[in-house]
């Protein structure tokens, strides 16, 4: 525990370990493991930047442009769980899901980048559309009058590899499964964004806990 305290303190931003942020993180080990999920620097649109904390996105108020980010790490086997948060106005298109490392991560207009192609799947919060291909795939969740997405409300995203699937969970509730048989390749955790100065937090949180 020892160990892991040292490694957390040197690889992570004070802010990081002070605020709210990795709560839901309990041991050490686990927050320096979410660090090395959190967003790439390098890996997103040049609109956008990665802040000091080194989980939270902040768009920059650019006009006609659509913004996203990847995490430097994708996976392509495995069960794994990450939570996703606005801390600002969701604007006309606020999307989460997942990218493959050939989708883009900007685009001119103010559109559903994260679903767009065939490259990557996303839940638009704004309208609750489900998305991929450049297709909408339905609304979610599937239940009548679906309560939209609160400014600072954690969405849990869960992939599974193993039977292909994404999924989301709001609090405790278990949303349901949004998308089945994903391909077989590398999928990373991505959202995009198209509101000025918005900022979105990504925090991995590991295995999936059932039940």
């Amino acid at each position: 525990s020892e160990v892991w305290r040292s490694l957390a303190a040197r690889c992570l931003a004070e802010e990081a370990l002070r605020t709210d942020i990795l709560c839901n993180v309990p041991t050490y080990k686990g927050k320096v493991r979410a660090f090395h999920h959190a967003f790439s620097t390098n890996d997103c649109s040049r609109n956008v930047y990665i802040k000091k904390n080194g989980f939270t996105l902040h768009r920059n108020p650019i006009a006609q442009s659509t913004d996203g980010a990847r995490t430097k790490i994708g996976f392509s086997e495995g069960r794994h769980a990450w939570e996703v948060w606005w801390e600002g106005p969701l604007g006309t298109v606020a999307v989460i899901g997942i990218a493959t490392k050939r989708a883009a991560m900007q685009c001119q207009g103010y559109v559903a980048l994260l679903g767009s192609d065939d490259q990557s799947w996303g839940w638009n919060l704004v309208d609750n559309n489900l998305l991929h291909n450049g297709e909408v795939n339905g609304s979610f969740p599937q239940c009548n009058n679906a309560p939209k997405y609160q400014i600072g409300e954690r969405i849990r995203v869960i992939l599974d590899m193993e039977d292909k699937t994404l999924a989301f969970e709001r609090g405790y509730e278990f949303l349901g499964v949004a998308f089945r048989g994903l391909p077989k390749v590398c999928l990373y955790p991505a959202v995009s964004a198209v509101y000025g100065n918005t900022e979105v937090t990504l925090v991995y949180l590991g295995k999936p806990l059932d039940g």
